[in-house]
């Protein structure tokens, strides 16, 4: 018989996993995503028109304007007669920034069209979103690890002295550097177990692993889990909010995956499933 405290925490779960399910089918969410192109250093042509390097989907107009490319200085330059928002104000001309800054440049067409620049190791790419893709409402339900209790497990977080900048494989096949700030360490069937772990400005803890699920149940390379506040050096590291990376639902997005050294030698039978 559960108690009371059970079916909170199981209700919790549960929610959260509602709500992750609107994070990929929301309006320029994960699903809406239509396009991924790296940019040449110069001019690119961007419109519908096969022909132009970033090809936007059919209804956009055949040719939109140039992108220009200079070190890390992205430039804009809208065709004539082509009406194009940035940031919500018609624009003719604009320095777009990327994504990875406090205030990106959204660039929009349309009500249902939109792109951003994108920056991944040091690479910069245009980022497409499209509101009208089938994929958005076609996604079945999501599929989950029953609720285990067992896989909230109290943990010790450590952080390094000075953050860490270790390699990790991404999206591509590369190596890429990401920075790990410090390390959680935990018991589980009477082992100590230890993963690198990112801090994020709430306090929490970002975590990226694989296990002995990774080749058939679960995402092969890696889930991510987040977990609550640290407080005194201390956090609970719950497998139930794992959760597979963008990257398992569209091509058009660049992940980093855990580092070799984030390979639990278990079955975390918790989270989210991978179905292929």
């Amino acid at each position: 018989m559960t108690t009371k405290k059970e079916r909170e925490y199981e209700e919790k779960v549960l929610a959260w996993r509602a709500g992750r399910y609107d994070s990929l089918v929301r309006e320029n969410g994960w699903l809406a995503l239509a396009g991924l192109y790296w940019l040449n250093e110069g001019r690119n042509l961007v419109g519908s028109n096969p022909m132009c390097e970033v090809v936007l989907p059919e209804r956009a107009p055949t040719f939109i304007g140039v992108v220009e490319l200079k070190g890390k200085i992205v430039r804009l330059t809208v065709a004539e007669g082509v009406r194009v928002k940035v940031n919500g104000r018609l624009a003719e001309k604009a320095v777009l920034k990327s994504s990875m800054e406090a205030k990106p440049s959204f660039v929009t067409w349309k009500e249902t069209l939109r792109m951003v620049i994108h920056e991944h190791a040091g690479r910069f790419a245009i980022r497409i979103w499209d509101n009208e893709r089938n994929e958005r409402f076609s996604l079945q339900h999501l599929k989950w690890f029953p609720v285990n209790k067992h896989f909230r497990i109290p943990a010790r977080y450590t952080r390094y002295k000075k953050p860490q900048v270790m390699e990790h494989p991404d999206t591509f096949g590369d190596m890429v550097e990401a920075r790990i700030d410090g390390y959680v360490t935990f018991r589980f069937e009477n082992d100590t177990y230890k993963l690198d772990v990112s801090e994020t400005k709430d306090k929490k803890l970002f975590v990226k692993f694989r296990d002995l699920t990774s080749n058939r149940e679960t995402y092969p390379p890696s889930r991510y889990c987040y977990t609550e506040p640290v407080k005194n050096g201390r956090v609970a590291l719950d497998f139930n909010f794992a959760y597979n990376p963008p990257c398992a639902f569209t091509e058009y997005a660049t992940c980093i995956f855990a580092p070799p050294q984030n390979n639990l030698p278990f079955r975390v039978e918790a989270g989210e499933m991978y179905r292929g």
